[in-house]
């Protein structure tokens, strides 16, 4: 009789041959019931709704959502072609989302079916989809992104309700500017006689500046006989120019939302201090508070440190091995690599604020240091992984290549193409900007919304706010773990919702309170 670790190796081996086939829903039939429940007794999978399971991790609570928010995607894809097979699409208004690049995970998905049941499928953590009986576009007007079925843009921007423009301007504004032609908008427009459409679509170019496509539009419509009013759907002008070449989506979308966020930072973030800087005073208080940084941040990661492990390590004398029992000494190994990083990368980004204490406030300088110097501050965080083989020295090199997921966030990165386009518009963004409250606030936050590496996005954004904060003339903030959900929700609330003013404000209590 086999043993019972050898019938669970049994089970996750079934369960392997079905991730190595790309299925992320996982229903009743794809294992025996045998498997099924072995592997749900051991968490190892867990049920999203009746016959419906996804992978799990077994240490992983109920209430934890990083694994339902990195699955729901995949989930949603295999479950609608399971139900609907090809049949199916988004909404046009998240049609639009997924092509301006926003995949964060929606409350609810909308999809349209022939054969929908216009009702809600519940989900995991209070998420759903609600499939609406409509019949879908034509089949030319429908296109597959990363497994899931969405509208062509064309067929996204005529059929979007009027009223999203200006719900949405951002990512509505984004859709627009990736449009370079008014002729597949009017193949749509004028096949289903739509002059109400056209006339708002050309008052939307029109605002993005796109007035040659918006007098195409109109032309068009009024030579087949069609009466055009041209209304502008949008509330405001666009506070960036859009350029007339082809810029990615993404691109587009951070111009936009920095300067949408710059004004309620200001209002809601102190203004720089007006007293003059000491270099070496300066220096000396950021060498008194290393161990509480350092304690903070790394505990905010997740990491087991204490104040005198940070201490042994800054002194030189740390032993990642000393451990004799094999699970405590890595989880030891761990902890004490990461402190061993965080003081070289400390070191460096001492460095760095060096090089902007005194300099113009204009941002110039800051975004430049910032942009020459993160990959270094990143590379000192995990040096010592690669020193003591755990890390390959080539894991250091560059940006992410692959997708990475934030733990309990809705928010989904960027893609690892787009993270090389948005990285030198955000460093353009930091060096032009004049208010050292923004670059603080923006600055850290946008950093963290590309997460450009695998790992180490939250402690290299704390660094680069508080080079921000010495060039701004403020004093270096530590974030405390004791704050560390409302710091985390405020986060997640600019990063979901494009509401900054909670983190403002969280960040500008820890400048009060100092």
């Amino acid at each position: 009789m086999a043993a019972p670790s050898d019938k669970l190796a049994q089970s996750l081996e079934a369960l392997k041959e079905l991730q190595d086939r790309g299925i992320v829903a996982i229903r009743t039939k794809n294992l025996t019931r045998t498997h099924r429940e072995r592997l749900l007794k051991n968490g190892f999978i867990k049920e999203v709704m009746k016959g419906w399971y996804i992978s799990s991790r077994p240490d992983e609570s109920t209430t934890e959502t990083t694994t339902w928010y990195a699955s729901f995607w995949g989930f949603c894809s295999d479950y609608l072609n399971a139900r609907f097979e090809d049949k199916w699409c988004l909404s046009p208004e998240q049609s639009l989302s997924i092509h301006s690049g926003n995949w964060s995970v929606p409350k609810q998905l909308l999809v349209r079916s022939p054969g929908g049941g216009n009702k809600p499928v519940c989900l995991l953590h209070e998420t759903s989809i609600f499939d609406v009986r409509l019949e879908l576009p034509d089949q030319q007007n429908l296109i597959t992104i990363d497994g899931i079925q969405v509208m062509s843009l064309p067929a996204a921007l005529v059929s979007c309700a009027p009223g999203h423009f200006s719900a949405h301007p951002i990512e509505m504004r984004a859709a627009l500017a990736m449009v370079s032609s008014a002729s597949d908008i009017l193949h749509r427009l004028l096949s289903g006689g739509h002059s109400k459409v056209a006339g708002r679509l050309a008052g939307a170019f029109r605002n993005i500046g796109r007035d040659n496509i918006a007098e195409n539009i109109i032309a068009a419509m009024k030579s087949a006989g069609y009466t055009v009013n041209e209304n502008d759907p949008f509330e405001d002008k666009p506070s960036i120019l859009f350029s007339v070449r082809g810029v990615s989506p993404y691109v587009n979308r951070l111009r936009m939302s920095w300067a949408a966020m710059r004004e309620p930072v200001l209002k809601n973030f102190p203004p720089a201090p007006s007293t003059t800087i000491d270099t070496q005073t300066y220096l000396k208080q950021v060498d008194d508070i290393y161990v509480t940084d350092a304690y903070h941040s790394l505990s905010i990661e997740g990491y087991q440190v204490t104040y005198e492990l940070i201490e042994r390590v800054r002194s030189g004398n740390w032993n990642p091995d000393a451990n004799e029992n094999e699970n405590e000494n890595d989880l030891n190994q761990k902890n004490t690599l990461a402190a061993r990083g965080y003081w070289q990368a400390f070191q460096t980004v001492k460095e760095s604020v060096k090089k902007v204490i005194g300099q113009k406030p204009d941002g110039a300088i800051a975004g430049a240091v910032a942009e020459a110097d993160h990959d270094i501050w990143y590379r000192e965080l995990f040096a010592p992984g690669v020193a003591a083989g755990i890390l390959e020295a080539t894991d250091l090199a560059g940006y992410r290549n692959h997708p990475v997921y934030i733990r309990r966030s809705m928010h989904v990165p960027p893609n690892h193409q787009a993270v090389r386009e948005l990285i030198p518009t955000f460093f353009d963004l930091l060096k032009n900007e004049k208010e050292p409250s923004v670059r603080i606030v923006l600055g850290h936050y946008f950093f963290v919304y590309i997460h450009p590496y695998m790992d180490g996005n939250g402690r290299v954004g704390r660094f680069l706010m508080n080079v921000m904060l010495a060039s701004g003339g403020y004093s270096w903030m530590v974030v405390p773990l004791e704050q560390r959900n409302d710091y985390m929700a405020a986060l997640e609330e600019a990063s979901v919702n494009q509401n900054i003013v909670p983190f403002a404000d969280f960040l500008a209590g820890q400048v009060d309170a100092r």
